[in-house]
């Protein structure tokens, strides 16, 4: 029993020993922590809402701004660990070999963020975006140091790792996505009458973009038909439904403009008689 009270006794003055010179060190290095914590939350604002002002693209602003806060929390851990005298030459040793030893290890989850950082600052894409990179193509909903997500117009998220899009080729088309269609008219038909049929629909959708215009124009002569081609761009989270209703509109106006718009003929004959008796 003696025993346990010795080592009773013993804890509680070292207990009482460590309040005594260390209590207003503590309650310092609290204090300092907190402090940091919502003056880093202030910079962060602050930061972000001058990144606004400039006109960065959300995915700049969001790495600037979180940039600025670690800084002034890791200043306020190092004011905190000084309130008990602990240099931090040891730690930074420590955290430097860490680090090697990690980036060894991980070399894949870690060249996702050195890939991420790249595209963050060399911004070949932004947010709003739609771009087609290793055979996916949507609209750029968030970009990460490690991965870019993308969404389609069925509303499918696809997460790809910024490494495998780095060193890529990108085709960026902003937030349009371009469509290539062409109509058949009969080669009795006034060919500069179609067209002019074709732009009047085309303008009569405020989906198309107007920068750059639509194009229309002859694009061939066809074996059974003269082929108008048009390209105009809409909005690439609207792109089937506007691509039906613009086809069925043309189809209608077409109609209406008496233009015959011909499908593919075959002739076939058949030719009897009997063979020459030798």
């Amino acid at each position: 029993m003696e025993k346990e009270l010795t080592a009773f006794q013993k804890f509680m003055n070292t207990a009482i020993e460590f309040l005594t010179n260390y209590s207003f060190q503590v309650v310092g290095a609290i204090v300092v922590l907190i402090v940091g914590h919502f003056v880093g939350k202030w910079v962060y604002r602050i930061v972000f809402a001058l990144c606004e002002r400039k006109k960065l693209d959300i995915t700049l602003s969001k790495f600037l701004s979180s940039c600025a806060k670690m800084g002034v929390l890791a200043f306020a851990i190092l004011i905190a660990l000084g309130k008990f005298g602990i240099t931090i030459a040891p730690f930074i040793a420590a955290i430097g070999a860490a680090a090697f030893g990690a980036s060894m290890a991980l070399q894949g989850p870690l060249s996702n963020y050195g890939a991420g950082l790249s595209i963050i600052l060399g911004r070949p894409f932004v947010v709003g975006d739609t771009i087609v990179v290793t055979g996916q193509t949507g609209v750029v909903q968030e970009v990460t140091l490690s991965c870019t997500i993308l969404t389609d117009e069925d509303g499918v998220r696809i997460t790809i790792p910024n490494k495998n899009i780095v060193g890529e080729i990108i085709h960026n088309s902003f937030k349009y996505k371009i469509v290539e269609n062409s109509v058949g008219i009969s080669y009795d038909d006034d060919p500069e009458h179609a067209i002019r049929v074709v732009q009047k629909v085309l303008e009569g959708f405020p989906e198309v973009a107007q920068a750059p215009k639509p194009q229309v124009g002859l694009q061939e002569f066809g074996d059974s038909s003269i082929n108008i081609g048009c390209r105009y761009w809409i909005p690439t989270t609207k792109h089937f439904q506007t691509l039906c209703a613009i086809n069925l509109a043309l189809h209608k106006a077409l109609l209406a403009a008496k233009i015959t718009m011909p499908f593919p003929q075959r002739e076939v004959r058949i030719v009897s008689g009997t063979a020459p008796v030798k």
